[in-house]
């Protein structure tokens, strides 16, 4: 069953503690929790018992790999990080199984990678139901029942990335998964299992489709299964593939929060992008409005016109943002497979719109679709041997094929090179699972997908390679790819198709902070601070018709005044301050804390139809024996209150408008 999380949210998340000051520091015991999990796993004991499984030949790898050689090794790979490598190796057919276990030595995290690779001189048997995960947990039989904290995914409705919470049942099984080959369809692949006061954290990275389980037994215990969906297959001599990434996060303390901030602080420190060597700053960024552009049809003189209009009414963006529909399109920009600037649109290239934004402070961003081609494209027409799926329809581009591989990163490079892109944008808007499926052999089920996944990967890392300092975006109809490889290599600057609105976007943040600390919210054309507020993220994209001049150009500049004070907090802590709800008779909260500086800001949200004029909010991760000033960007009204005060009685908001909002921000004396 799941938890309402109308009504038990507070009490899912672990809200209840709230009457000292916290730190995120891992305890000593969620360290040696995963040194000693890890150990048994990885370590140098023959008997250990690997946290996958697969069926070679018709028989489970349980029983295989007791037979076959095992080799291990260890090294340190920096500071902070300890792999382990186990390698079996079948003696009969050459059948290699790589694992790669990786173990953070500040965080309690491991996350491993399998490779299985033919090193003999003939076809394998077949390999198949790969499951990269696949760990058996146990209770304690006074601990409570396993409850599983998950969200929603990118689906485009206001439920994108709502937060659940399923009780997993004694004899239950319960089968959490993606549909059509884009991750985040239905359901992000990032869980939160707690139990009694202990927890883990489980993630599953895959760019495709995948599938998880946890199924209970009749006692005390849980197994935890998931990979790739669909793998049956033989490997060719020499041939190598490789399966989804899994990370575990050892947690206890019974406080589900403070754990989603261990996950957040891991993240920043060891995921998060860093182009040129330098943290992924917060952008504002504009582009042009669809009020001059129906479907996406842009051409470069509006854009100049708009670029300096934004010059004019003082509006200061960090990134001119260039979306579809500046190829050859025909009239609807999802046209995609000719990958140049439309030469009657764009007579001078996308370089003379580069050239203005440079020259009034911003940088350029630029999108693409490169995976999907068209009918009568470019692609379509002169290479449809690099192509998947059916003819007479969009098809996917092979990216497992090293020719299609390489006129594509040639193709992109260059066009970043010639028309001085700053930033890359990659979206992804269709469905790949049946093209990948596509007259695919028996026995070669899920090769496609896996060198379609591995594919991109590469690309992405060969034009990081290319341009160091260039900023990524990940995008795919929204947020549909934000798993955590993805994650390594840009942000996600749309995190749902659904976007520029209030109740819908206050929800998404609320969804996805615990496990994003970098998001992007569409801020549309809005105008009044309820709306603007709503959107607030630490990347907000703004499509402003700067030729009129009946726009409210001063709330505007107000609100990225306040933007641009209050976003560093959005790199602390995130704490929930009232429970995850769509309706619009409630009041929505949060609080983004940094104790390290001892400030941080909470934004509150009084819904349409609330009656309610004032709330109290008991703040956490401060510190109570300190002080701090809060300041009230609607009030400007600045006052000193005790941490213990704050944390313990809580923190009270007044908003007298209907709908309404509230940004404070406080800072330790």
């Amino acid at each position: 069953m799941r938890v309402p999380i109308y009504i038990g949210i507070l009490a899912a998340w672990g809200m209840a503690s709230l009457c000292h000051a916290s730190t995120m520091a891992s305890t000593a015991g969620e360290m040696r929790m995963v040194r000693q999990w890890s150990a048994a796993r990885f370590g140098d004991n023959p008997s250990a018992d690997p946290p996958f499984s697969f069926s070679y030949n018709g028989k489970p790898s349980a029983l295989l790999l007791k037979t076959w050689k095992a080799e291990r090794k260890s090294r340190r790979l920096d500071g902070v990080k300890h792999e382990r490598t186990v390698t079996y190796t079948d003696p009969a057919t050459g059948l290699a199984v790589i694992c790669r276990a990786v173990e953070y030595i500040d965080f309690p995290i491991v996350e491993w990678i399998l490779h299985f690779k033919n090193t003999g001189s003939r076809e394998t048997p077949v390999l198949e139901n790969i499951q990269p995960l696949d760990i058996f947990l146990r209770r304690n039989k006074n601990d409570g029942e396993f409850i599983l904290h998950h969200n929603r995914g990118s689906m485009t409705t206001p439920q994108d990335y709502e937060p659940l919470a399923t009780v997993l049942s004694p004899g239950q099984e319960t089968r959490i998964g993606s549909i059509g080959g884009r991750p985040l369809n239905t359901d992000m692949p990032y869980f939160n299992l707690e139990w009694g006061d202990q927890g883990m954290i489980v993630v599953l990275s895959w760019i495709g489709q995948w599938s998880s389980r946890f199924a209970r037994d009749a006692a005390n215990g849980l197994r935890i299964a998931g990979g790739q969906e669909k793998t049956h297959f033989r490997l060719f001599p020499g041939e190598e593939v490789r399966t989804p990434l899994i990370v575990l996060q050892f947690w206890e303390g019974g406080d589900v929060v403070r754990s989603q901030n261990i996950w957040r602080r891991w993240m920043i420190a060891h995921n998060l992008p860093r182009p040129g060597g330098k943290p992924f700053p917060p952008v504002l960024s504009a582009s042009a409005p669809a009020e001059l552009f129906p479907n996406l049809i842009c051409n470069a003189s509006a854009e100049l016109s708009i670029i300096e209009g934004c010059a004019k009414r003082r509006l200061k963006f960090d990134y001119w943002w260039l979306d579809a529909g500046w190829y050859p399109c025909g009239d609807i920009w999802w046209n995609t497979g000719t990958w140049q600037p439309d030469p009657v649109r764009y007579p001078k290239g996308l370089r003379e719109v580069a050239d203005a934004a440079h020259a009034n402070g911003m940088k350029f961003t630029v999108w693409f679709e490169p995976e999907r081609a068209v009918p009568g494209s470019w692609l379509y027409q002169n290479h449809p041997e690099w192509l998947l799926g059916p003819d007479g329809q969009a098809r996917l581009l092979d990216m497992g094929n090293p020719n299609a591989f390489k006129w594509l990163l040639n193709t992109i490079d260059k066009l970043i090179t010639d028309n001085h892109i700053d930033m890359y944008r990659q979206d992804y808007n269709f469905d790949p699972i049946d093209h990948w499926r596509y007259k695919e052999p028996a026995d070669r089920q899920g090769i496609t997908e896996i060198r379609q996944v591995s594919g991109l990967l590469a690309y992405w890392d060969e034009l990081k390679k290319r341009h160091p300092d260039m900023p990524f975006d990940n995008c795919a109809g929204g947020g549909r790819r934000n798993v955590l490889e993805m994650m390594r290599r840009g942000v996600p600057l749309s995190k749902s198709d659904l976007s520029g609105g209030t109740t819908s976007t206050q929800c998404q943040t609320y969804g996805i902070a615990p496990w994003l600390p970098y998001f992007g919210a569409g801020g549309g054309v809005a105008e009044d601070l309820y709306r603007l507020r709503s959107n607030i993220a630490p990347w907000i994209g703004y499509c402003y018709n700067t030729r009129r001049d009946n726009l409210r150009y001063d709330v505007i500049r107000r609100f990225f005044d306040e933007w641009r004070e209050v976003i560093p907090f959005y790199w602390g802590d995130f704490y929930p301050l009232t429970s995850y709800s769509l309706e619009e008779n409630v009041w929505m909260a949060w609080q983004f804390d940094m104790p390290e500086k001892g400030e941080g800001v909470v934004q509150a949200f009084r819904r349409d139809k609330n009656s309610e004029q004032a709330r109290v909010f008991k703040l956490r991760g401060l510190d109570p024996r300190m002080t701090y000033s809060l300041k009230n960007f609607d009030t400007d009204k600045t006052e000193e209150i005790p941490g213990w005060k704050l944390m313990e009685q809580g923190l009270h908001v007044n908003i007298t408008g209907q709908p309404g909002s509230a940004l404070i921000v406080y800072r330790r004396e």
